[in-house]
């Protein structure tokens, strides 16, 4: 993607804007305008408004603005007729309220809104349905899909009043959640993965039964993937209070080592399950994650 059309979706620059409305078309219509000058013109992004007329449709739903231009019958698509429903499930823990970086940085929850509000803004741009399930411990806030455009203020009004609070515990609100969603769709995952992965992996893997397609989006500080502290610190979990004095110079091979060990065994078992994994920190640009859910949606069709 030409640099010119990067700015646009440095999650910094985002930051500085008035709303979430507006940082989440910044970032698509941006990665859009980049995305049409680069080399990657095999994705598609516009979801036509219409298809073609087949026998047994209503007569009464036949554009006929569209047929004196055309000569051609085609059928105005409503809500019941998108071609995807998706369910964005985004990590409201207490861990995810981390930052680094001084003033001026973002936490990982900030970057995980903006990534979840650009991704519902995408979605419903091309016609799809799309929902929201906000969680910790449990279930906090749950939108059921839709795929109007107005929908998007239910979504972006739900992300604005989360708040990073309580522990994690992701496997409740997977196991619930593809019990629920009795149609087939896309789960979209947003969260640092801060749990236990077994249980993780499990609620994961209940969505494939249910015959549903998963993406996965980890979300780390760049202090956590590199451990980058200095002298002697004290460091504080954020879901249970407990402190650790350290010097993080002696232990930062092995907490790196450790780390690099559970993403390769995460995103490998993902992959085993045909669920797609993308490891994101909240210095990187938007487009990476967003080529992973337009890489998804093409494979789905």
């Amino acid at each position: 993607m030409p640099e010119n059309y990067r700015k646009f979706l440095d999650p910094l620059i985002v930051s500085k804007l008035a709303t979430l409305e507006l940082k989440a078309r910044l970032v698509v219509e941006g990665f859009i305008v980049g995305l049409h000058r680069s080399p990657y013109h095999g994705f598609s992004v516009e979801f036509s408004e219409h298809r073609q007329y087949m026998p047994g449709d209503e007569i009464k739903h036949i554009d006929w603005k569209v047929y004196g231009k055309s000569d051609r019958f085609f059928i105005k698509q409503f809500e019941e007729e998108t071609n995807l429903r998706g369910y964005i499930l985004l990590d409201c823990s207490a861990s995810m309220a981390y930052r680094s970086g001084g003033v001026g940085g973002i936490s990982k929850f900030e970057y995980a809104s903006y990534l979840a509000a650009a991704l519902a803004y995408l979605m419903l741009r091309q016609q799809d349905a799309c929902g929201l399930v906000v969680y910790d411990e449990r279930i906090q806030n749950l939108i059921p899909p839709r795929g109007t455009r107005s929908h998007l203020y239910n979504i972006l009004k739900a992300i604005e009043n989360s708040k990073p609070s309580n522990r994690t515990d992701a496997a409740v609100t997977f196991h619930e959640m593809a019990d629920k969603i009795n149609r087939r769709g896309l789960i979209i995952i947003i969260s640092d993965l801060f749990d236990d992965p077994e249980k993780m992996l499990g609620g994961l893997r209940h969505f494939r039964h249910r015959k549903h397609d998963v993406i996965v989006f980890q979300i780390l500080d760049p202090f956590e993937r590199r451990f980058s502290f200095g002298a002697e610190a004290r460091f504080r979990d954020l879901e249970t209070g407990e402190m650790l004095l350290t010097n993080p110079h002696q232990i930062r091979d092995e907490y790196v080592r450790r780390l690099e060990s559970f993403i390769e065994s995460f995103s490998r078992r993902c992959r085993d399950s045909m669920i797609d994994y993308h490891l994101m920190d909240t210095s990187e640009p938007f487009d990476k994650a967003l080529f992973g859910y337009l890489a998804k949606r093409s494979r789905l069709g």
